[in-house]
C-alpha cells in the first residue's frame, strides 16, 4: 500500500510497515521478527526500503548472532575485516565492545566503511547488546543527498575525478619490529591503494553519490597537494548538513543496516566510560563505478533548493516584514 496524504511517512505492504524517518534518509521497518526465516515477499520489501531509504532500522529483535547473519547473508556474502577485533571462530563477527577498559577509538570521524578495497564492502548489520544510559547514537548523512545538493558548477568541476584511498588509520598499530613491517608489507600487497572516482553511481539506484571520506582518502589525482586538500575538505564538509542527517538512538536488540555505497556514519564516543557493545556483519560488496563520459545533469533528479529563494505556498495573505510596511 502506497504512502497517504494521512500518513505520507509510512508505506505499508506483506505485514510490513515501511516508517520514514529522515528527510534525506532513514526508515524504519515494523512488523518482522528476525528470529524467523523471512519470506521472499518480506525481503524484497525490505530491500526496497535498505535501497530507497539507505539506512533502515529494525527494533525489538532479541536474535541471536546465528539468526543476525542468517538476515545479513539475505543481502551478500559476509566479508572479513582485516584490521577490526573479530571472534576466533567467527572471523566475519566484528565486536565493538568499548567501555573504561577498552576505549573507544576511530569511529568519531565520518566515513564509509573499508574505502581502502578495490570492492568495499555493500553494508553494514549492526545489532545493540549494551547501551549506555546516555550517549552512544550514531549518525548517518546521505551521500546521494550531499551530491544532489552541489551546484552544477561543481558536479562539473569533481566529475570524473578521482581520489587516492588507503588503510591509514590502521598504520600506527604496527611497530618497527622486522615482523610487523613484513605484515605491513604483506598487507599492502593485498590491499593496494585504489582510485576511486569522487563521484560514484550507485549499483541498483543508479543514483550518483559523493565518494569521499577524510578516513580514509589521501588526496585527488592530477592536483596539488594544497589544490587537493582544499577540494577534498569542502567535499568532506558535505556530510556534516544536517539536512542530509540522521541521528539513531540504540536500544537493546535494535539491528540497524545501511547502505555503504551511499551513506556515512559518525559514532560519537559521548558514552565514554560506559559500556557500549555491538554485533557488527558486513556485507561484501562491488568494484565502485564511477560517471563516464562528458558530464550532463543527473536525469530525473530535481536540485535540493539552497535555503535563499525558498517562499511558503501561498495560503492566503501573507505576513508582512515590519520593515515593509509603509
Amino acid at each position: 500500500m502506497p504512502a497517504t496524504p494521512e500518513s505520507p511517512g509510512v508505506v505499508s505492504r506483506a505485514g510490513i510497515d515501511v516508517i520514514r524517518l529522515g528527510g534525506n534518509l532513514g526508515a524504519e521497518i515494523r512488523g518482522v521478527d528476525l528470529r524467523r526465516p523471512l519470506s521472499d515477499e518480506q525481503f524484497e520489501v525490505i530491500h526496497e526500503a535498505f535501497v530507497r531509504h539507505e539506512v533502515i532500522v529494525l527494533r525489538d529483535q532479541d536474535i541471536t548472532l546465528e539468526q543476525q547473519k542468517v538476515f545479513a547473508r539475505r543481502f551478500g556474502d559476509l566479508s572479513i575485516h582485516p584490521f577490526s577485533p573479530n571472534l576466533d571462530d567467527q572471523r566475519e563477527v566484528i565486536v565493538l565492545d568499548y567501555s573504561a577498559d577498552n576505549p573507544p577509538a576511530l569511529t568519531d570521524q565520518w566515513h564509509a566503511d573499508e574505502t581502502f578495497r578495490a570492492a568495499p564492502p555493500m553494508a553494514t548489520v549492526l545489532r545493540a547488546r549494551v547501551v549506555p544510559a546516555y550517549g552512544g547514537d550514531t549518525l548517518f548523512s546521505s551521500m546521494t543527498a550531499a551530491y544532489t545538493g552541489l551546484s552544477e558548477r561543481m558536479k562539473q568541476y569533481i566529475h570524473g575525478l578521482e581520489a587516492l584511498h588507503d588503510f591509514k588509520p590502521w598504520r600506527p598499530l604496527f611497530t618497527s619490529s622486522e615482523r610487523h613491517q613484513a605484515k605491513l608489507r604483506e598487507l599492502e600487497q593485498q590491499f593496494p591503494n585504489p582510485w576511486h572516482p569522487v563521484v560514484r553511481v550507485h549499483p541498483v539506484t543508479r543514483r550518483r553519490v559523493l565518494n569521499v571520506n577524510p578516513q580514509f582518502v589521501v588526496k585527488l589525482r592530477g592536483l596539488k597537494d594544497d589544490e587537493s586538500q582544499t577540494i577534498l575538505q569542502y567535499l568532506y564538509d558535505r556530510a556534516k548538513i544536517p539536512e542530509y542527517q540522521l541521528r539513531v538512538r540504540w536500544a537493546p536488540d535494535t539491528v540497524l543496516m545501511w547502505d555503504n555505497r551511499s551513506v556515512q556514519h559518525y559514532a560519537p564516543h559521548d558514552y565514554y566510560p560506559q559500556r557500549r557493545t555491538m554485533d557488527r556483519l558486513t556485507i561484501a560488496g562491488d568494484a565502485v563505478q564511477g560517471v563516464s563520459g562528458a558530464y550532463t545533469p543527473e536525469e530525473g533528479v530535481e536540485p535540493l533548493p539552497d535555503g535563499h529563494d525558498r517562499k511558503p505556498a501561498a495560503t492566503g495573505k501573507a505576513p508582512t516584514r515590519e520593515f515593509e510596511r509603509y
